[in-house]
C-alpha cells in the first residue's frame, strides 16, 4: 500500500510515536503502580510529566483499575519526590532493642 503525499515535502516514512510502543506503554504502567518510584523519576527515566503518566494510565486501563490507582496515588507522600523527602521518619525498631 503507498503512502499518498499530502505536501509536497518529500515521504521518508512514518514517524512512531511513544504512544505506538506497546513495551514502553507496559513500563510507564508498571512505574506508575510501583510505590516507590516517584513521578520526577518516571519523568527522568521516561520523559514523561505526571499529566502525561495520568493520561497513559487512563487511556490502557480500565475504568475501574483506573480509579484505584488514582485513589492510590493520591496523596500518598512517596509519588512525590518533595513529599518524601520532607516527610517525618519513623525511627527504626531492630530485634535487639527488646
Amino acid at each position: 500500500m503507498a503512502l499518498k503525499k499530502q505536501s509536497k515535502a518529500p515521504v521518508t516514512g512514518i514517524m512512531r510515536s511513544w504512544e505506538d510502543d506497546e513495551d514502553f506503554i507496559e513500563m510507564v504502567i508498571r512505574f506508575a503502580w510501583a510505590d516507590r518510584i516517584t513521578f520526577e523519576e518516571i519523568e527522568e527515566r521516561l520523559g514523561l510529566t505526571e499529566s502525561q503518566v495520568i493520561t497513559v494510565m487512563k487511556r490502557h486501563q480500565t475504568p475501574q483499575t483506573f480509579r484505584r490507582w488514582r485513589a492510590r496515588v493520591n496523596g500518598r507522600a512517596t509519588k512525590h519526590r518533595k513529599r518524601f523527602e520532607d516527610r517525618p521518619r519513623r525511627s527504626k525498631v531492630s530485634l535487639t532493642d527488646y
